[in-house]
């Protein structure tokens, strides 16, 4: 860990409160110099740190800026967090760690991106400073089949974080959005990587992006696209907050994947079932009514000529 990160660290577990120069020198063995440095560095960084005489030094308790001891000092063991300024794409970031052995359960955050991407490769906005990007890598060890329930997990794992943080009810629009009053927080985008020689799953990284801080979305946007927090609610450390229950909820979906711990509450908070909607899945298009969803988080729909089909992939968007 760099004196940077250390000084940071030491701040942040006291956050709000001063610690001196001093202190900090003797405990990290440097001089006030150099710790004065690092505290203009961490500025020049974008944490609000308060600086008094005969005091010291305090991160103060709206300070936003996302950093790796902020987020895992709300995290239990077993994570690796990695926070970046700006990144083209916090999923191709993971899968460069990936392919140089980084563990399971690593997670890469960035405070912008500058080519975040969705589903079918559409953009994701990403601005600085008012969402949370977080790609984090898993090595599965369960079947093939049981791969699928990846996305959902995740999707449920958010929508959970997002009451936990805001108090406010988020729902899931099949297969992997999460809704706001009846507008988009949150996407998630899994990509996997396959084992040539045994055919099986490499590594999995799934991209989570979320609106959390209320900001002024692009035009397309406006309409579809909202925040988790609107002007004035936003809490203390709130992003930070939000990456550490979707890690610790993702995590406890994951390992209970083959029990398919995920479902009921899957069920509970996708409000696309009864609904009519418009269905792109492949070759297959056209205005149906959603009739149930399956133990496999499959959508069953039923076309207006009476055809039934049951859609494993593809979206689908609610008629108004």
């Amino acid at each position: 860990m760099e004196l940077k990160e250390e000084v940071l660290q030491r701040l942040e577990s006291a956050r709000g409160e001063y610690i001196s120069g001093e202190q900090l020198a003797e405990q990290l063995g440097v001089s006030r110099n150099a710790v004065w440095k690092c505290v203009k560095r961490l500025e020049k960084d974008g944490f609000a740190i308060s600086s008094v005489k005969n005091r010291g030094y305090a991160v103060l308790p709206e300070s936003d800026a996302l950093s790796a001891v902020g987020i895992e000092k709300f995290l239990p063991e077993g994570f690796g967090v990695k926070v970046l300024k700006k990144a083209a794409s916090t999923n191709d970031e993971v899968k460069s760690l990936a392919a140089e052995g980084a563990p399971e359960w690593t997670a890469v955050i960035a405070e912008e991106q500058s080519a975040g991407r969705g589903r079918y490769r559409r953009p994701f906005y990403s601005p600085a400073g008012s969402g949370l990007y977080m790609s984090i890598l898993l090595r599965p060890k369960f079947s093939a089949s049981e791969t699928l329930f990846i996305t959902t997990s995740a999707a449920v794992a958010v929508a959970e974080a997002i009451e936990a943080v805001s108090g406010k009810y988020a729902e899931i629009k099949w297969v992997n959005d999460v809704f706001l009053g009846g507008k988009k927080v949150c996407g998630i985008l899994t990509e996997a990587s396959f084992d040539v020689e045994s055919g099986g799953l490499a590594y999995a990284v799934v991209g989570i992006g979320v609106n959390v801080k209320a900001a002024s979305f692009p035009k397309e946007l406006q309409g579809v696209a909202a925040s988790v927090f609107a002007e004035g609610e936003y809490p203390s450390e709130g992003r930070a907050r939000l990456a550490a229950e979707i890690l610790i909820r993702f995590r406890r979906y994951v390992d209970r994947i083959g029990e398919r711990a995920f479902y009921e509450e899957y069920k509970r908070r996708c409000f696309v079932v009864g609904k009519r909607v418009r269905v792109l899945s492949g070759t297959l298009e056209g205005e149906a009514e959603v009739v149930a969803l399956d133990e496999n988080c499959f959508l069953i729909v039923r076309f207006d000529d009476g055809t039934i089909r049951t859609l494993s992939a593809g979206e689908v968007s609610i008629k108004v």
